[in-house]
């Protein structure tokens, strides 16, 4: 058995920085500000999802034709996919200049793309708006990163929620800008593509530099349990408003004022999770129990740990009750600390970082694990990419006159996806100790069967793949970032993140381009010949899309087995992760 020496900066505090110095209730205030200013920054991220508003109005105002918009998509999936510049940055930069160089390109890429389409410039070339819907989708990556890995290394203990809440988030952002746009009634249909340009900037400048890593959060304290509930309350109160603003104002047809109103409300409840912190530290009752008085790592020597456990135990740990295992590993380890401090035993470095360490993205990529769970990604978050890229045909093909209220639907369940995968996989690895990516595989199976659903041409399945695909596929993305920080480390999350992020742009180019758009179109020529010549290719009926979600369910599968060897691989890991830690 081997003992590694942990990396300085996983310390819970520097050498010549001394607790008492800071107070814990103003330390706690700031960290947990800083949390509530990255979710703003969050909820006007996600500038990919408003393509789907903006696209028509370039489409109209420019003349261009289904296959120029689709370039432009493109150059828009292309841009969010790409974020290795974001991760690696923020190993070396403070995150507020990663901040400023996504506002930069948001501001500058849409800014010109907005003032091309309302006549301000003179027209340019496609793609010339192809680099510019590239470089200001791109900023968004920066957003994400920035949010994402202040939030991780300030709450390290509660990645989960952390990452599911933010994410949620990001997921959102499309809704609540498009609510924005709605209230200033602008005459010119371009101004939507003014609010995606300014309406980010004006938020991420105004906190970009509270939003940082904070030293010396290490320890879980019981009062972030609350906050946490209390941020999934106001989250589940968010988009059940949100849902019902949307379903009123496609149903009723609102004055200005009302709406005005509305959107007043949203944004009160968008800026709501502010008061949590306040009321935390200068309102909730003084506890008394010692663990919220310290900020020290729990259950970890501060200078030395074990190395990773299945490498590590002989055949004799190994034929032990798990709990048996845990207490004789204990006692191993308090007696090789102590030997070693004594100088009775050698330490003995390790060439490169196990699994619970901190990796880079190369060390990461010569990891199985990694890779598994990056191609289980691919086949499960890109079918569900896929069907969300093209739910607006799908619901066309069955006769559905208002395709919108579906899309927005699976906007605000991919919404709750996120926070409901962050809160239910943090109960799995704290209360079980056991891999997270499980709940990957769980969210996996039920992606499958309802795409099977789907395919079998059954009753209101397109209500089922609308909740169920937006829900797993935002689920995804609050379980996989949480795992990878946990298997992989934080030193280099940002770059881990990106690099996952990669998976849903890479199936969605295969199964959506290639799969789904064939399909659809063999069996739209095959109707047109019925229909007759001159009239517009289009699918009518279940079989557009019935053989593509059959597919896409086979693939599902495959993603669940992907995922089970994952969780197989590294039972250990979480086991030695959580196992110690109370329920």
């Amino acid at each position: 058995m081997k003992i590694s020496y942990l990396p300085p900066q996983q310390y819970p505090y520097s050498k010549n920085e001394k607790q008492s110095e800071t107070p814990i209730k103003l330390l706690t205030l700031f960290i947990w500000l800083v949390f509530v200013a990255s979710m703003w920054v969050q909820s006007c991220s996600g500038i990919g999802y408003m393509y789907g508003s903006i696209s028509p109005v370039i489409k109209s105002t420019m003349g261009y034709n289904q296959r120029q918009i689709a370039a432009l998509g493109v150059a828009k999936d292309i841009g969010d996919a790409i974020g290795f510049i974001a991760g690696s940055l923020c190993e070396v930069a403070p995150i507020w200049v990663v901040l400023f160089i996504g506002v930069a390109q948001n501001f500058f890429g849409y800014g010109l793309v907005w003032l091309t389409v309302n006549g301000t410039l003179p027209e340019l070339p496609l793609w010339v708006l192809c680099v510019c819907i590239f470089v200001g989708t791109n900023g968004e990556t920066y957003f994400n990163t920035g949010a994402l890995v202040s939030g991780v290394q300030n709450f390290p203990k509660s990645r989960g929620p952390v990452v599911g809440i933010l994410k949620g988030f990001a997921g959102l952002s499309g809704a609540i800008l498009t609510q924005v746009y709605t209230m200033f009634n602008f005459p010119d249909e371009s101004a939507i593509i003014f609010v995606v340009a300014v309406g980010p900037t004006i938020v991420i400048l105004s906190v970009m530099f509270i939003v940082r890593p904070v030293g010396g959060h290490r320890q879980a304290r019981q009062s972030d349990n609350t906050s946490f509930l209390a941020l999934y309350g106001v989250c589940l109160i968010l988009a059940a408003y949100l849902l019902a603003v949307l379903i009123l104002q496609d149903l009723v047809n609102l004055n200005q004022p009302t709406i005005i109103a509305l959107t007043i409300g949203l944004l009160i409840l968008v800026l709501l999770p502010v008061t949590i912190p306040i009321f935390l530290v200068f309102f909730s009752p003084k506890s008394h129990d010692p663990m919220e008085e310290t900020l020290l790592i729990e259950n970890q020597n501060p200078d030395v740990i074990l190395s990773e456990v299945e490498d590590e135990t002989s055949s004799e740990l190994d034929s032990l009750q798990d709990a048996e295992r845990e207490k004789r590993i204990s006692h191993l380890q308090a007696k090789l600390v102590q030997a070693a401090a004594d100088g009775a035993v050698k330490v003995k470095k390790k060439k490169g970082p196990r699994r619970g360490e901190d990796f880079t993205l190369f060390q990461a990529l010569q990891k199985a694990d990694f890779l598994l769970m990056f191609f289980s990604l691919v086949l499960a978050s890109g079918s569900g990419l896929t069907v969300i890229d093209n739910l607006g045909q799908m619901c066309e093909s069955l006769g559905y006159e208002n395709p919108h209220v579906f899309v927005s639907m699976i906007s605000i369940w991919n919404f709750l996806g996120r926070v409901a995968g962050g809160y239910f996989s943090e109960i799995i690895v704290r209360k079980y100790a056991y891999p997270r990516p499980v709940a990957m595989a769980a969210v996996q199976v039920v992606m499958a069967f309802s795409l099977f659903y789907y395919a079998m041409g059954a009753p209101g399945a397109i209500y089922i793949v609308s909740v169920v695909m937006g829900s797993c596929y935002g689920a995804h993305w609050a379980i996989v970032p949480s795992a990878a920080s946990e298997l992989f480390g934080l030193k280099s999350f940002g770059a881990l993140y990106n690099f996952l992020a990669l998976a849903s742009p890479t199936g969605s180019l295969i199964f959506s381009g290639v799969i789904a758009s064939g399909i659809y179109d063999y069996e739209a020529k095959i109707q047109s010949q019925t229909v007759g010549e001159g009239e517009a290719l289009t699918c009518y009926g279940t079989i557009c899309y019935s053989i593509t979600c059959g597919i896409l369910s086979v693939l599902c599968l495959i993603a669940v087995s992907l995922s089970m060897i994952v969780v197989y691989r590294t039972k250990r890991v979480y086991a030695k992760l959580y196992g110690n830690q109370p329920n």
